[in-house]
């Protein structure tokens, strides 16, 4: 079935990315899944596109919750990299689908919300090329924000490739492997970051917290260490995070007036997958038309890191108005941001758009 063999690609995205353990879990539930439990049933009769709506990632999430709560010795064993017999941990999922059934299935009511700060390094690079056209001055607009953990932007300390931006005191710094062609240096302030998702995170809530936590994989301390400390720093300074559909946020966003000297951007991260058509198609028409009126002296920028699913890549993309150069490739990142490879000639792709993850002709 389609959505079994959901959980075998992604279980190679896994290895990809050194998740050896999620990647193990990945494998066995593409054996494990039976109609034994209703979490079962609804992933052998998932209606949408597994891959695309990241079913694998969905359970995984569930399971890796169950692990961190301690409510099975068997199962973090499987998650703390104990038991890799491929046999024994098939069996043990497939007990845990049906003992943990009610426990798992809510996991599958809605896409993961990683929100990894580290995708900042990807949408920094985009903002750096827009600011070496139209100034160091932006104002942040982000689609997809989940917990606002990238609306922090402008308080994590990064080093990409040598090019330095944000407070040297910050608690969290973003400092990628840096491959290719370094960004420009050109200088940036970002005086204001606002986000929207359909479903924020209130990382407030210690449930909620945990919920995010859950969809880091348990192969990377790195990213859990970092998601703790970029949790903290949203309940001690706040961030601007409201609920609503982002079409309609954006649309309003770009009717605001927009101050003399300061570039507007729209960003997001491996969100436009997850997006309706029609809201994709209502955002881009809305680009255009705001990028119609801009000026030199109130320019518009588009930044994007998103993933490429036809070349298993994700892939920095930037435009900015005015101007006439259409929508360019900057740079390829790692999905959770550990490197980035600057391109030393970006590759202008005006005659596409994203659908469902990939890129296609109009």
């Amino acid at each position: 079935m389609a959505s079994c063999s959901a959980f075998g690609i992604q279980a190679g995205y896994c290895a990809a990315m050194d998740a050896p353990i999620t990647a193990r879990v990945c494998s066995a539930l593409a054996e494990s899944l039976d109609r034994d439990s209703e979490t079962g049933r609804r992933v052998l009769d998932w209606a949408g596109e597994p891959v695309a709506d990241a079913l694998a990632l969905r359970l995984v999430g569930g399971l890796h919750a169950l692990h961190r709560a301690g409510v099975d010795p068997e199962l973090s064993a499987v998650f703390a990299g104990v038991e890799t017999d491929s046999a024994r941990t098939v069996a043990i999922l497939k007990a845990t689908l049906v003992t943990q059934d009610a426990a798992l299935l809510p996991w599958l009511d809605g896409p993961p919300q990683t929100n990894e700060a580290a995708r900042s390094a990807g949408m920094l690079t985009g903002i750096l090329h827009l600011a070496e056209r139209y100034g160091p001055r932006f104002e942040v607009l982000e689609i997809g924000s989940s917990a606002g953990l990238n609306l922090l932007i402008d308080r994590y300390r990064f080093d990409l490739g040598g090019v330095n931006f944000g407070p040297s005191a910050s608690p969290v710094t973003i400092n990628p492997e840096w491959r290719g062609a370094r960004p420009p240096s050109a200088p940036v302030e970002i005086g204001s970051t606002r986000g929207v998702d359909i479903h924020p995170v209130d990382v407030a809530d210690p449930a909620a917290a945990a919920r995010l936590e859950a969809y880091v994989w348990v192969d990377a301390v790195e990213r859990q260490t970092r998601l703790a400390t970029a949790i903290a720093m949203v309940r001690e300074g706040g961030i601007d995070l409201v609920e609503g559909d982002a079409a309609d946020w954006v649309e309003a966003r770009l009717a605001e007036p927009q101050p003399k000297g300061v570039t507007r951007v729209l960003m997001h991260s491996v969100v436009w997958q997850y997006l309706p058509a029609t809201s994709r198609e209502r955002i881009r028409v809305a680009m255009d038309a705001a990028g119609a009126r801009a000026t030199v002296e109130r320019p518009l920028g588009w930044v994007m890191m998103e993933p490429n699913r036809d070349l298993h890549r994700h892939e920095v993309r930037v435009r900015g108005w005015p101007g006439e150069r259409g929508m360019e490739l900057v740079a390829l990142a790692h999905a959770h941001g550990a490197w980035v490879e600057g391109l030393s000639a970006p590759h202008e792709t005006r005659d596409y758009v994203m659908r469902r993850g990939a890129y296609e002709k109009d």
